[in-house]
């Protein structure tokens, strides 16, 4: 986004250094300007005008560092206890995570409000500029380990609904999940003999069925 200000003071170099501060600029080099007065020394110092410009700069984020100030500045703007860090994921991907003790806030019912939080970061982290040319870039953001700590709550969750298909010899249908749930429930029953996932439903109340089969069909 452009941001313009007409600033005044002693001289240009001031008025560049003042502008630069006011609209978050790095340095001075960042910002552009047009001189709308020099400044005139009065008589005696008396009677003097400053300089006066007209300076605008132009903040364009782009990938990571987009979704990365996103997050700071939701976390900030929260005032939450917590510090943002990023690191190349293994899937291609970059991971922010947020670890603090007020993180957990962010996370909600079964990482209901991190989800949604990650899709807006992805969001930040992928808006082109009118002429841009930006390859895509896939933001995960994690908190406190959530997401190992989710996963191996779901694969433990997927072991124990599967015995129960197979001791008693009826199907079973699991709460609602999200796309990246259902995939970890389908792993884990992939490596478990006797028993099938399927999912039925559509959007967000996609539900996983698991049953007594040997043909194994997911999403």
């Amino acid at each position: 986004m452009k941001k313009e200000i007409t600033v005044s003071a002693k001289s240009i170099e001031e008025a560049l250094q003042k502008a630069a501060k006011e609209l978050g600029a790095p340095d001075v080099s960042a910002i552009e300007y047009t001189v709308l007065e020099e400044a005139k020394k009065g008589f005696l110092g008396i009677g003097g005008t400053p300089a006066k410009i007209l300076a605008s700069y132009e903040d364009v984020l782009c990938g990571k560092a987009a979704a990365v100030a996103f997050v700071k500045k939701l976390v900030a703007d929260m005032k939450l206890d917590a510090t943002v860090s990023v690191r190349d994921g293994d899937n291609d991907d970059t991971i922010i995570s947020i670890d603090g003790e007020s993180a957990g806030v962010l996370i909600g019912h079964h990482g209901d409000t991190l989800d949604s939080l990650q899709y807006l970061a992805n969001l930040a982290a992928n808006k082109k500029v009118e002429g841009e040319k930006r390859e895509y870039c896939k933001i995960t953001i994690d908190i406190e380990n959530y997401r190992a700590k989710r996963e191996e709550t779901l694969r433990t969750f997927a072991r124990r609904m599967a015995g129960k298909v197979i001791k008693y010899k009826k199907s079973v249908m699991l709460e609602p999940m999200n796309p990246y749930e259902r995939r970890i429930i389908h792993s884990e029953i992939q490596g478990i003999e006797g028993v099938s996932t399927n999912s039925i439903g559509s959007e967000n109340n996609r539900k996983i069925v698991i049953y007594l089969e040997d043909k194994k069909t997911n999403d």
